[in-house]
């Protein structure tokens, strides 16, 4: 188990494995989206199931794959089926917003290796969601959330953004369509990547992210980048040639205490 100057173990790789969204969230990208990186620039699956490979050897447990929307990379099973292969975590889940998880997706998911889903879901009302996801669907949502359970992706745990306008009303809301379909709800207060200090929407949310002092995570950005800390610029290429030694120096360079992002979007590091 490797852990950090500051006496934290980090187990926990969280995995982009693309910049695409099929959404443009307010709270990830401005109006006009971001420019995405050339195909030539971003990770083959095969790379990423290096570097995933390469952390679970020096005893990372738990992975995530994030996107942008992991679901726009074609093939994302193969990737998760190199993974569960190895044996070498007992944690393995996707971050997804749902539109794209139909059931023979979701069946395939499964069958890949992986074992449970979060769905990102910030409000019940159309209209609302349609402002924050600029244009999506709620139904949609609805229909992947149900497919992961029929595929046995259970319980589907929801991750709802709480902002400063977020009504009472709604967070109740999220608690009882939780309850009634048997999802888990997570709410995460939304957050400045430029700013943590005076990040906002606190009312009754978990600590996600999580507090500094038992951040247990790196991250892979998919064009190869290996960070340390979501509210650090500070990051590292990904050395093929060595990749436990890079997964070691940038553990090493995590800092006690992130402040700010300022070169990458959200949906560039993928959460």
């Amino acid at each position: 188990m490797l852990t950090d100057a500051w006496g934290r173990a980090i187990t926990y790789l969280r995995l982009s494995v693309t910049d695409k969204c099929n959404y443009r969230y307010t709270y990830c990208m401005p109006p006009a989206g971001i420019p995405l990186l050339p195909r030539n620039r971003i990770l083959t699956l095969e790379q990423m199931a290096e570097v995933a490979l390469a952390a679970g050897g020096l005893g990372f447990t738990k992975i995530k794959f994030t996107g942008g929307e992991p679901l726009v990379r074609k093939n994302v099973e193969f990737l998760i089926a190199s993974v569960a292969r190895s044996g070498r975590f007992t944690d393995i889940g996707l971050t997804t917003n749902g539109a794209l998880l139909t059931l023979d997706k979701a069946l395939a998911l499964r069958e890949a290796g992986l074992q449970r889903i979060n769905v990102s879901l910030d409000t019940l009302e159309p209209a609302r969601f349609a402002a924050i996801t600029r244009g999506g669907r709620l139904q949609d949502v609805f229909n992947g959330i149900t497919a992961a359970q029929t595929a046995g992706l259970d319980p589907v745990k929801i991750n709802m953004i709480v902002f400063d306008d977020t009504k009472p009303e709604e967070l109740d809301a999220m608690k009882r369509f939780c309850k009634s379909c048997g999802c888990l709800l997570q709410t995460i207060r939304h957050f400045s990547l430029h700013d943590r200090e005076n990040s906002s929407g606190s009312q009754g949310c978990e600590d996600r992210p999580p507090r500094c002092a038992t951040c247990n995570r790196l991250r892979l950005t998919s064009d190869g980048f290996l960070k340390s800390c979501l509210f650090s610029n500070k990051e590292i290429h990904a050395d093929f040639n060595d990749l436990e030694a890079s997964i070691c120096r940038a553990i090493k360079g995590k800092p006690a205490q992130g402040r700010a992002c300022t070169t990458r979007s959200m949906s560039q590091i993928g959460g």
